[in-house]
């Protein structure tokens, strides 16, 4: 079952077990995918999904950055909940010890080629990383990996 069917299935357990909050969460979710399969004028593969879920995860840890400067305590909460819900469809997320393996790998292809930069390191960590790490997380450790083995 793919995550679209599995997210379908879950909103219409929602709607049975009259869980307002799971059926708003997975109704915003359910729009971006459409909204997104309108914008590509195509069915989303798999990887779109996985993308239209991360970018949804992150607009919604925006907001609640937001609402805890804020003090909009009730709204964090909200939100923390919702990031809870939507993040079920997330793939596995990978460990910084396993982010740091893909960082050192790329970084030891890159220098096999007498180039290498910070640009360079993070394109190919992130498709390696892709949807499995947050970019926010992978800049910051690619930043530490870069720091630790300049000269």
């Amino acid at each position: 079952m793919d995550t679209r069917e599995r997210m379908d299935k879950d909103f219409t357990g929602a709607v049975k077990a009259r869980d307002a909050f799971a059926v708003s969460a997975l109704r915003m979710l359910r729009a971006a995918l459409k909204n997104a399969e309108i914008e590509k004028m195509s069915a989303l593969v798999e990887d779109d999904v996985v993308d239209v879920i991360s970018r949804e995860i992150k607009k919604v840890r925006d907001s609640l950055e937001s609402f805890e400067s804020a003090g909009r305590t009730d709204l964090a909460d909200k939100a923390r909940q919702e990031i809870e819900i939507i993040s079920r469809y997330q793939p596995t997320q990978l460990t910084d010890d396993e982010i740091r393996s893909v960082i050192k790998k790329v970084i030891a292809d890159l220098s096999g080629n007498g180039t290498m930069n910070f640009g360079q390191v993070m394109s190919g960590v992130t498709k390696e990383t892709k949807g499995h790490a947050s970019g926010t997380r992978v800049s910051q450790l690619v930043k530490d990996e870069l720091s630790s083995t300049a000269p």
